[in-house]
């Protein structure tokens, strides 16, 4: 394996992940779950709100404000801001970004928050207004959404590579299993093969459970240095690698492959493992097809073998591949921009035996991954980081 040309991650440590509960529907704005998320890191790592001389914040809902609001909202007063509106990827990204401020000395402390409110007719505003390019695209022909682009992408792999929906649906009766032990979770009863393919269809070939349920909440963690975080006592995990790229494959008249497959080799090459080493993947799981994409690009299957892949393995926490321990989106909920933090806290909680039930045996290393932003035929933002023990 060839060395990566990148500089590495040593030094930087993540900690205290943060889920600030999910509710379906919430009166407070998105301010609200951002600051008890900031509260919680706060509490959590004993430290003063005033050592907190970073921030990193994704939100959909936070419009009109930005995260330069939030700073005199809640008295913070940091020496390096970000604000990143990459979705579903934007958990990796904030980590990278923060990852490299700590290192620089731009800040010592940077908290990572991902947050969203949900009541009832916000996902229909934040549909209208999430893509002028898209929506001009696809609205006269009646496309009111993410459920009808991700049937047209889930039908044209399954045209392309074989998939079925019984394939899909392994995934969402063991990410459904991963939910039972994750108290944070929306959803609370166990998921049967057969429940999922009798579930009513909502734009064929994607059904009632292949959908996340959209809600409020929060997910955030910190970033600092290792040293740091050994004076403060934490429980932390080291960043071994990670990637991030944006309208990859671009010619692909509709997405079969993400991001991650152009840039996988690196990601490995700077944690120096192969992706037999990994005890736990968390995918980002807006729908099933988007995880069996991932299982590929990164290089667990080749492309097209996915749906051999899910048959062959259990992706419960205790299985032969455990994938979204947490439950995942498509079991815990989406909660917005939070949804791109999902996978990180529950890969932390997993290095950092705080995951309880639901715990990977043995875990020493795991990969995130992200991926957002839709348009009309795919999404444009993907990224991942290996996350490790350190040593």
């Amino acid at each position: 394996m060839a060395p990566s040309k990148r500089s590495s991650y040593d030094g930087v440590a993540v900690a205290v992940p943060i889920t600030v509960p999910y509710v379906r529907y919430a009166t407070e704005g998105a301010h609200w779950f951002i600051g008890r998320a900031l509260d919680a890191l706060v509490r959590g790592a004993g430290v003063a709100k005033e050592d907190i001389d970073g921030l990193s914040l994704s939100s959909f809902s936070l419009a009109p404000d930005t995260a330069v609001g939030v700073t005199q909202h809640l008295g913070l007063s940091p020496r390096w801001l970000d604000h990143v509106p990459t979705g579903g990827a934007s958990g990796v990204m904030c980590l990278r970004r923060a990852a490299r401020a700590v290192q620089a000395g731009d800040a010592d402390i940077v908290a990572c928050i991902g947050a969203d409110t949900n009541h009832v007719d916000s996902f229909r505003q934040t549909l209208g207004s999430f893509s002028n390019f898209a929506r001009d695209a696809s609205y006269p022909y009646g496309s009111g959404g993410p459920n009808s682009i991700f049937a047209m992408i889930t039908a044209n792999y399954m045209r392309q590579y074989g998939a079925t929906r019984e394939d899909f649906g392994r995934i969402c009766v063991d990410q459904r299993t991963n939910a039972l032990g994750n108290p944070n979770a929306m959803f609370k009863k166990a998921l049967t093969l057969d429940e999922y393919m009798a579930a009513r269809p909502i734009s064929d070939p994607i059904h009632l459970f292949d959908c996340v349920m959209p809600c409020a909440g929060a997910d955030a963690f910190l970033v600092m240095s290792e040293a740091r975080a050994r004076d403060l006592g934490l429980a932390h995990v080291v960043v071994r690698g990670a990637i991030e790229r944006h309208n990859a494959f671009s010619d692909d008249p509709v997405m079969v492959r993400g991001g991650w497959l152009q840039d996988r080799d690196d990601l490995y090459a700077q944690a120096g493992v192969g992706p037999a080493a990994l005890d736990f993947v968390q995918t980002y799981d807006d729908y099933p097809v988007i995880v069996m994409m991932q299982f590929e690009d990164l290089g667990f299957c080749d492309k097209g073998e996915g749906p051999a892949f899910v048959q062959s393995h259990t992706m419960a926490f205790d299985g032969s591949f455990p994938n979204n321990t947490s439950g995942g989106q498509l079991s815990a909920g989406q909660a917005g921009a939070a949804g791109g933090f999902l996978g990180m806290v529950e890969a932390i909680r997993q290095l950092t035996d705080q995951a309880g039930p639901r715990a990977v045996p043995d875990a020493q290393l795991g990969l995130v991954a992200g991926f957002g932003m839709v348009t009309y035929d795919r999404c444009l933002c993907t990224g991942a980081v290996i996350l490790g023990r350190p040593s």
